[in-house]
């Protein structure tokens, strides 16, 4: 069985229990959204890895004007979401299919979301952000939460197990393309394992845009992993 299948028969069986699971340990995303909400106002937004539609329906509610499109690649997912959120009409464009080149909308995306499945991309982790840095609108903003590391390998084993990879590779390949302006990196669990929140812009052309200020420090751990020097690391 290919790697997607393994995933598609996973998600198959997960979907129905998704909601009622997933708030004990998919932290931040609320959080990023609150972000998103006090920085800028978005007129299209894309949700790579929507799933049951859950994040779309909060960013809907809180962005009542702008277009809504999500890409999952479960069916299953995506039948939920259309339940979820069918109360806000001709707003919302659900797709199926993975995330591996631009979508090459008429109205580019000016808000693009990731939400806890870059973790679980694999080799295509690099191909994703890559696109999402071509198909963001100039001025947008790049919005994920996903899970970081972990230091026991017990437990990076077990997330293997079901489709995550922990290994602190997602962040950086962030970084190479966009400008964090906003970065916090959180324990969970008594720091069982971390997660990490980025907002930011995509590089200017030399790719080495630096904000009035900025400085390229080293990583600073503070409280058991929390890392709060947004837009510097």
């Amino acid at each position: 069985m290919s790697p997607s299948e393994s995933l598609q028969r996973y998600y198959a069986f997960h979907a129905s229990l998704y909601d009622s699971t997933r708030w004990t340990f998919l932290f931040g995303r609320s959080r990023l959204v609150q972000e998103v909400k006090r920085r800028f106002r978005p007129a299209h937004i894309l949700e790579i890895g929507c799933g049951t539609g859950a994040n779309l329906a909060h960013l809907g509610r809180l962005f009542p004007a702008a277009q809504l499109t999500g890409i999952d690649t479960s069916a299953e997912m995506l039948l939920i979401a259309e339940r979820k959120l069918r109360g806000l009409g001709n707003r919302v464009d659900l797709r199926e299919g993975y995330y591996r080149a631009p979508l090459g909308f008429r109205q580019a995306p000016d808000l693009i979301c990731f939400s806890y499945c870059l973790s679980m991309m694999d080799s295509g982790v690099g191909e994703a952000i890559a696109a999402a840095a071509l198909e963001l609108a100039p001025g947008g903003r790049l919005a994920v939460v996903d899970f970081h590391g972990s230091r026991h390998l017990w437990f990076r084993r077990w997330m293997r197990l079901n489709h995550v990879r922990m290994d602190e590779h997602v962040l950086p390949l962030l970084r190479a393309r966009f400008h964090g302006e906003w970065v916090l990196v959180e324990g969970a669990y008594g720091g069982l394992w971390r997660y990490f929140l980025f907002l930011g812009q995509f590089r200017s052309a030399g790719g080495v845009w630096q904000a009035p200020g900025e400085t390229n420090l080293p990583r600073q751990e503070i409280d058991g992993g929390r890392v709060t020097e947004a837009g510097v690391w």
